[in-house]
């Protein structure tokens, strides 16, 4: 009898056992659960957690002011091709929805100082609104405007431009771009640090905002400073019929500004095709805008200069040149067309004044230029 009842007494001892130890194990469970999210929650509340210190890359625009608001700092850290690529975003849809007031660009490409800046103080005065300032200087040079001048805050980050080569188009270049930013600017005029208005602002702008045409000389010269400066490199994309001469001295509207800002065909040909005695900023832009947008040109420009003296240079004029007379004998120089009609104002800036033409251009700014 015991001999038969052994194997059944074994097996309930391991079940009994098992039970046993699942009980304990499963009790265990719970009481580590428990204490686990007791000392989490104390954890918590007496351990504050750190805030994140991600923040995200852009704020993302939430409303249309973030869009149309110039820039508040024109020292951005973009480079040229970033700069350009921006500048080159234009809306599909003409009509603006908000009120916008077309203002006109300055862009004085300088070396450093602006010698002739308590005049263009005068000049600018009272018309907040409808202009706007960018200066492209020497890249070690610092200006000290104060809080108070137009100039304050205004230069742009810049590069190092040399008379007569591709780097001065590469400064102009710049100029526009950074002006195109802010989309109320509609017009763009070119100016150096040695220019001067002939006109008060009120003249200059409704001049500028009324014609149909944008001012740059764009011409064809037969001759060794002309003609005599085409590459045959530069086919298919220029040829010598293309070809076109026109002083440096610009005014364009924002379709032509961002025409010159986009452009990759013709720019690789003049850079490496127009070298002095080629000089370039004579020749690009009045090409190219000449084949791709002749229609929009007045074919001159509005900045006066005398090259009667002869050499590679314009005349300079000083303390001794400013008179009366002076300023008479360039306002009735010539007659041009503007509009499609005869005129004799064509003329709104001048160059190349001195440092010393200061104090005399101040005393008669009120009676000859209306400043």
């Amino acid at each position: 009898m015991l001999r038969n009842n052994q194997p059944r007494i074994f097996p309930l001892r391991i079940v009994q056992f098992f039970l046993i130890f699942l009980v304990m194990g499963l009790f265990a469970s719970v009481f580590s659960i428990y204490t686990a999210r007791y000392f989490k929650v104390q954890n918590l509340v007496s351990i504050p957690l750190p805030q994140s210190i991600i923040k995200p890359c852009y704020d993302e625009p939430i409303s249309l002011e973030s869009w149309i608001k110039p820039p508040s700092n024109l020292l951005h850290t973009m480079n040229d091709t970033e700069l350009f690529w921006r500048a080159s975003f234009v809306p599909r849809i003409k009509s603006y929805p908000f009120q916008r007031v077309p203002k006109i660009a300055f862009m004085f490409l300088t070396k450093g100082p602006l010698p002739m800046a308590p005049l263009w103080e005068r000049f600018f005065e009272g018309h907040e609104g409808l202009f706007s300032i960018y200066v492209h200087s020497t890249p070690s040079y610092e200006a000290n405007y104060t809080s108070s001048s137009v100039f304050y805050k205004r230069q742009i980050p810049s590069k190092v431009a040399e008379w007569g080569r591709m780097s001065m188009c590469d400064a102009e270049r710049r100029l526009l771009a950074n002006a195109l930013l802010d989309i109320s600017n509609e017009w763009f005029i070119l100016l150096s640090e040695a220019c001067i208005p002939l006109s008060n602002f009120s003249i200059v702008y409704r001049y500028i905002s009324r014609s149909r045409y944008s001012f740059m000389g764009s011409f064809d010269e037969p001759g060794p400073y002309g003609r005599g400066r085409y590459n045959p490199n530069m086919t298919p994309e220029v040829n010598l019929t293309d070809w076109r001469k026109g002083s440096q001295w610009f005014e364009l509207n924002r379709q032509l500004a961002v025409t010159i800002v986009v452009d990759t065909k013709y720019y690789p040909k003049f850079n490496e095709f127009c070298r002095p005695a080629c000089y370039v900023d004579e020749h690009y832009f009045q090409t190219m805008l000449s084949i791709e947008t002749p229609h929009f040109l007045a074919n001159r420009t509005l900045t006066y200069v005398d090259w009667s003296r002869g050499g590679a240079h314009p005349a300079t004029f000083g303390k001794a040149d400013i008179t009366k007379e002076f300023f008479k004998r360039i306002t009735e120089s010539k007659t041009c067309i503007y509009n499609n009609q005869p005129t004799t104002l064509c003329f709104l800036f001048a160059r190349k004044f001195a440092p010393s033409a200061l104090e005399p251009l101040l005393e008669l700014a009120s009676e000859v230029l209306g400043i």
